[in-house]
């Protein structure tokens, strides 16, 4: 018999998800209902963590004996935001604000379980630095792959590697939206080894 809690991943990403597939577990999803809403003058690495952590607060509030995880991630150019575009005309004004420049893109994990009080997060940056991308790349690249539920609209696992001229992270699948070597780190504090079968016993040998 499992001794492992429920996971919840509380997050629709598709990207998220397919993250988290790597870690091998049984896992729910849930859409989280809160307010995205940035703060006045609340910076990216704020909105991010508060974000991060009221969703997953949310999903356990409704699951208290489950493991949640919630994440979010903000786009940081010069200590102002930049989210997911929406539309052709914002993703087309984002990459050209950040072409030769470079974007910390903040992303935090927050791992909550109710039931015993445990509440863990982590912010991971990654450091991106822009190619000095001209209109036409730009617009092969936004009717090409159409990333306007990305931040940034920098799709990096796929054509939108080809943006960058260089990468700085701790890691790597932060970037991508969940930074899986601090959820893994986190997972294990609140109970869940992902390198332990599921019927081990807690703390596992």
């Amino acid at each position: 018999m499992s001794t492992r809690p429920r996971l919840i991943l509380a997050s629709t990403s598709r990207y998220r998800r397919e993250l988290l597939e790597r870690l091998r577990l049984p896992f729910e999803v849930r859409s989280p209902d809160t307010d995205e809403t940035p703060r006045l003058g609340e910076p990216p690495a704020e909105l991010a963590q508060r974000l991060a952590l009221a969703k997953a607060r949310v999903v356990s509030a409704e699951h208290p004996d489950a493991v949640v995880i919630g994440s979010d991630q903000v786009a940081d150019l010069d200590g102002a935001p930049i989210g997911k575009p929406g539309t052709h005309e914002r993703a087309v004004a984002q990459l050209r604000a950040m072409r030769g420049r470079s974007v910390v893109f903040q992303t935090a994990v927050a791992v909550v379980r109710a039931s015993t009080g445990y509440v863990g997060h982590a912010l991971v940056p990654v450091t991106v630095r822009f190619r000095a991308l001209t209109d036409a790349q730009i617009e092969h690249y936004l009717r090409t792959e159409q990333p306007y539920d990305c931040a940034g609209s920098a799709k990096c696992e796929t054509l939108g590697i080809a943006l960058l001229d260089a990468i700085e992270s701790d890691d790597p699948t932060a970037l991508v939206g969940l930074p899986l070597i601090r959820t893994s780190a986190l997972l294990r504090e609140a109970g869940i080894d992902v390198l332990l079968p599921a019927d081990a016993p807690p703390g596992g040998p």
